[in-house]
């Protein structure tokens, strides 16, 4: 019985190894190589760009004193919107003391100039009366009296305006006031009530009171890379998708294509300018992100394949047409004309036809 056992044994360790030698063996042989199979179809192509950029309004205005001083009040906020003419904000004038000393002093001598012309009209009027004088003379001295009362009141309204920065006579003109320039909307106001201002001259810009823009006139503000901006021209129409708001979709128009570069990221780009339209009431503010798509070239009802299908030789672009004669498949290397490429699709001007089928990349095992 022993011997049996013995024999049962060596027979299935013989039959493992066996087995186990042709599992390896039939592992190792080289399987067949499978490829993808395309069958052409027509289609509509399309090659695009996607520009990246912002929304901001075509006219933004930032509104600025005309006097030096410090608010003492706001009349508008953020978000507001502002009709040309309307104020903004109301400046206490901070009077610069050599303007204000030499302003009294014209006060001073206007009023003594005038005391003196009155008495001397008031003397010639009297020689005038009693026909002493001629009218010419008497008319000289009388207009003489009527020049220094002006200039008394131009140099009172002169000390007012630098002292207040207002004149009586000026009120409703009065630079502490501060208007805005253009209707539209308040996009900010970065001063506070008891913040100094100063005006604009030629050493400096000046304090911003408000940033006021028209958001119904906006246009859209990107770069495009140097290599694509030959294939664009003035008038060619853009899709706009703005990040906050992606389920809306607006229309823009090219209007404005940079004539010299700038460096960007070690690449030269160009500035682009398209005004946007079709807002359709839609809330969007200044400064939004957004994407450009603009189609460089398209091709409509063209005969296509995978690009992956395609084999490039130099100038020349090839497929393997699939040939099945029933026991083996094989396939046949054809030289083709190529056309628009959207980077997935590209079109086939000649060299195959619709009811032959291509041969792909490789089946990758998973």
């Amino acid at each position: 019985m022993k011997k049996y056992t013995k024999f049962i044994i060596a027979g299935i360790i013989a039959a493992i190894f066996i087995g186990t030698f042709i599992f390896l063996w039939a592992k190792s042989q080289p399987k067949p190589t499978e490829y993808e199979t395309f069958t052409p179809s027509y289609m509509d192509l399309k090659k695009t760009t996607i520009v990246t950029g912002k929304i901001e309004p075509r006219n933004e205005v930032n509104v600025k004193p005309q006097i030096s001083g410090i608010i003492t009040e706001l009349m508008k906020e953020a978000g507001q919107m502002v009709q040309a003419g309307e104020i903004i904000a109301k400046v206490k004038v901070i009077p610069d003391m050599g303007q204000l000393s030499s302003a009294e002093a014209r006060v001073r001598l206007a009023n003594v100039n005038m005391k003196q012309a009155k008495v001397d009209y008031g003397r010639q009027k009297v020689l005038f009366d009693k026909g002493l004088i001629s009218a010419d003379e008497f008319d000289k001295t009388h207009q003489t009296y009527k020049q220094a009362l002006e200039e008394v009141r131009a140099s009172e309204d002169n000390l007012e305006v630098v002292r207040d920065g207002v004149s009586k006579s000026n009120a409703n003109t009065s630079s502490t006031l501060i208007r805005s320039t253009i209707s539209g909307l308040i996009l900010d106001i970065p001063v506070k009530v008891g913040n100094t201002v100063i005006l604009s001259n030629t050493f400096n810009d000046g304090t911003t009171i408000a940033t006021v823009a028209n958001m119904n006139d906006l246009i859209f503000r990107g770069n495009i890379d140097e290599t694509e901006v030959g294939k664009l021209v003035q008038g060619m129409p853009m899709k706009i998708t703005i990040g906050a708001l992606q389920d809306s979709k607006l229309q823009a128009s090219l209007e404005y294509i940079s004539p010299k570069a700038v460096e960007s990221n070690g690449t030269n780009q160009f500035e682009l300018k398209a005004a946007v339209k079709g807002m359709n009431g839609a809330k969007i503010r200044s400064g939004y992100s957004a994407n450009a798509e603009i189609v460089l070239a398209e091709a409509k009802h063209v005969l296509t394949v995978p690009e992956s299908a395609i084999e490039f030789e130099g100038n020349n672009t090839y497929v393997y047409i699939i040939k099945n004669n029933g026991k083996e498949v094989t396939y046949e290397r054809r030289k083709v004309t190529t056309g628009l490429s959207d980077g997935l699709n590209i079109e086939i001007k000649s060299g195959l036809t619709a009811k032959e089928k291509v041969r792909g990349p490789k089946k990758v095992a998973e």
